[in-house]
């Protein structure tokens, strides 16, 4: 039996897990999966009913689940809490307390979404990359940290900082991406200025030597973000620090028309694995059954293929999400002319349906 501890949310997030759940039991039913199916509070909505957006609850069933299940956390309305007590610390609290280093973010262009993605048609069709992103560490985490008074005036200070073992686990996930792929790896880090990037650089290559056959090139983030821009599909798999992967990743999502349709993994190294759309909680439509639960669906495909090792019904929810695109099925994200509009339960019925065909 897995157990699947899921996470709804805020915002949208409770709409969008809902579809994808049903995605879920409808595969588990068809390649006779044994789940068990918790749920869990993380977020503004664990703040309102227990006080902490990680609170002790979660925290236990996290650390019994064999994989995370997550929609979206954060809203306007908690903006003013202390930084401690904000929806965003729940989800820096869970992917700490369970050590999950390795995101795994794929930018995928669906070729029926072509015409979706602000940039020409010619520069982002066959787009398919992969970054992977250091998630436990780095600026988002170094000590010390914190606001202060220093010659009577306020001053902010965050310290970015990785040990060669940080480097090393996540340049090793990223090698190992690109075996299984193109067999090339695009380092990206700022060596040129910081010092935590000249010793990120000098690990990557000392793994690399592992790997031979990768193709291994490195790259300042402020060419790659540009490079992101100009030309996408020169590159296969991409590995960077957090703060680095975190702009990087959703430049990349906007290539592909729409961050609704992105998943993401977040691993450790006992194989667990936190599941959740790349975009937010999108407050200004929740509620309103507008939102695309199709980025939230592909994460359990994630899910499946990570966790439970069952490749080939991720590989069935991935056809079935092509299925449904070629059915000229949109959500209002993904809208376009000559297209049939549908809300979210619509498009989760409909990547249902389509797991049977």
């Amino acid at each position: 039996m897995s157990r699947i501890l899921v996470l709804p949310g805020d915002g949208i997030g409770p709409e969008i897990v809902a579809e994808a759940l049903k995605v879920l039991e409808r595969v588990g039913e068809i390649g006779g999966l044994d789940l068990e199916i918790d749920q869990g509070l993380i977020g503004g909505a664990a703040h309102d009913a227990a006080g902490h957006p990680y609170p002790e609850a979660t925290r236990g069933a996290a650390r019994r689940a064999d994989a995370i299940l997550l929609g979206a956390v954060g809203g306007p309305q908690y903006e003013s809490l202390e930084r401690d007590l904000r929806p965003e610390r729940g989800l820096l609290g869970i992917r700490s307390d369970l050590g999950l280093f390795a995101n795994l973010r794929p930018a995928i262009l669906y070729p029926q979404l072509a015409s979706a993605s602000t940039l020409k048609p010619e520069v982002v069709s066959g787009l398919d990359i992969l970054i992977v992103r250091e998630l436990t560490g780095g600026i988002y985490f170094g000590q010390p940290r914190g606001i202060e008074e220093r010659g009577g005036e306020r001053y902010g200070f965050n310290t970015a900082a990785y040990s060669e073992s940080e480097i090393e686990r996540i340049a090793r996930v990223g090698f190992e991406a690109a075996m299984k792929r193109g067999k090339r790896l695009c380092s990206v880090d700022k060596a040129n200025v910081l010092e935590v990037s000249e010793l990120w650089r000098e690990v990557v290559e000392r793994v690399g030597k592992e790997f031979p056959e990768v193709e291994l090139s490195h790259m300042y983030v402020d060419n790659a973000a540009m490079q992101l821009v100009r030309d996408p599909k020169q590159f296969d798999v991409m590995v960077t620090g957090n703060m680095f992967g975190d702009i990087l990743s959703d430049a990349a999502a906007m290539l592909t028309g729409s961050i609704g349709m992105l998943p993401s993994a977040s691993l450790n190294s006992e194989g667990v694995g936190l599941y959740e759309p790349i975009h937010g909680s999108a407050p200004d439509i929740a509620g309103q059954g507008k939102a695309n639960p199709m980025a939230t669906v592909l994460s359990v495909a994630m899910l499946l293929r990570h966790s439970l090792n069952r490749n080939d019904l991720a590989e069935r929810i991935e056809q079935a999400v092509g299925r449904v695109l070629d059915q000229g099925l949109r959500t209002p994200d993904i809208f376009g002319e000559g297209m049939t509009l549908v809300g979210t339960q619509g498009m989760g019925d409909a990547l249902v349906a389509a797991l049977d065909d």
